[in-house]
């Protein structure tokens, strides 16, 4: 009899096995000074790591012109691989799993058709970088806090006026370019549909998402990772809930669901018991709780983040002094 999956049972995600279903999202952090990965960064992930634990790294910048934000690491040069180095073993001794996320900030930095090619290439390259530095895979994110680049910015509707030239022409050729090289195997995609975006309407935005996602699933790409719309209040109960629109790129893409947005972990539960999603990826929960996995299991307190220290640059203070549980290691 085959046992209905919960948040905390094993999943074999592609040829890796995971502990459970819990996920470290990606989350920028501003720690990474002159853009090279730091030893403070190091215990950061070491913290979170643990068997089986799947962690995605902050966006890693593609070129110098890709940052868009301060004290962000890079992965366009070989000092920065080097650097990621000891971050990325001390994840694995901890028999964690480890992708670095690529990005480029797109309408953060204006650039024009004939710029397209060197941005293909440019990911291309981070995404050698991350296998040089021993990462297990790159998760590609073709979207930035100004809008992402699979939706109609001005140098792609130069493409043409199909949806797939207008809306997705970069994204579609910076997955293939990933895919080639590095393998299908070793990319995940990140989307953001609902995100908001000033010049493009949310019906718009679905149906580009979804044409990327058709795109994705035919290429043969490891996992898609979707943020869900901004919570909205439930009619029944007056309080605020997951809308989970998700559902159309679910049936989508047939490799490995992730879904991110507000989740807690009875909300975590719920989808991955529905078949809704096969993993969660948790940001805020994460950062504040570095054994997140094991307060889930033992359904105990969590620590509360402080949003004020985000973005901060201190190398201790709301980054890597957030509690355990106990001063044991922690077993995912």
């Amino acid at each position: 009899m085959e046992v209905t999956p919960d948040l905390l049972t094993p999943y074999k995600m592609g040829k890796f096995d995971l502990a459970h279903r819990v996920v470290l999202a990606p989350l920028t952090r501003c720690r990474s000074y002159e853009n090279m990965a730091q030893p403070h960064n190091t215990l950061y992930y070491e913290q979170r790591a643990a068997p089986g634990v799947f962690l995605i790294a902050e966006a890693s910048a593609v070129s110098e012109t890709a940052t868009g934000y301060p004290h962000v690491p890079g992965l366009w040069s070989q000092e920065q691989v080097e650097a990621w180095k000891p971050v990325v073993d001390a994840v694995h001794a901890k028999g964690a799993l480890f992708f670095c996320q690529l990005w480029h900030t797109g309408r953060k930095k204006s650039h024009t058709a004939e710029e397209i090619p060197q941005m293909v290439m440019d990911f291309r390259v981070a995404a050698r970088n991350g296998i040089k530095a021993g990462f297990d895979g790159s998760e590609f994110f073709p979207a930035s806090a100004s809008g992402p680049l699979y939706q109609g910015q001005p140098a792609q509707r130069q493409h043409g006026s199909s949806l797939d030239n207008r809306c997705s022409r970069l994204a579609t050729d910076v997955i293939a370019a990933v895919v080639d090289e590095v393998g299908a195997h070793r990319v995940g995609v990140r989307l953001s549909p609902f995100a908001g975006y000033t010049d493009c309407s949310e019906a718009d935005a679905e149906a580009h998402a979804l044409h990327l996602v058709h795109f994705m699933d035919k290429l043969g790409v490891l996992y898609c990772h979707m943020v869900e719309r901004r919570k909205c209040v439930n009619g029944n109960t007056g309080k605020l809930a997951i809308p989970h629109r998700l559902s159309p790129f679910r049936k989508v893409f047939k490799g490995t669901f992730i879904v991110n947005g507000g989740y807690d972990r009875e909300e975590g539960e719920k989808v991955v018991r529905d078949g809704y999603a096969d993993l969660v990826s948790y940001g805020r929960l994460f950062l504040a709780n570095p054994d997140l996995p094991e307060r889930f299991r033992k359904k105990v307190d969590l620590n509360k983040y402080d949003r004020s220290t985000f973005y901060t640059s201190d190398p201790v203070v709301g980054y890597t002094d957030y509690p355990f549980l106990s001063h044991e290691t922690q077993v995912a």
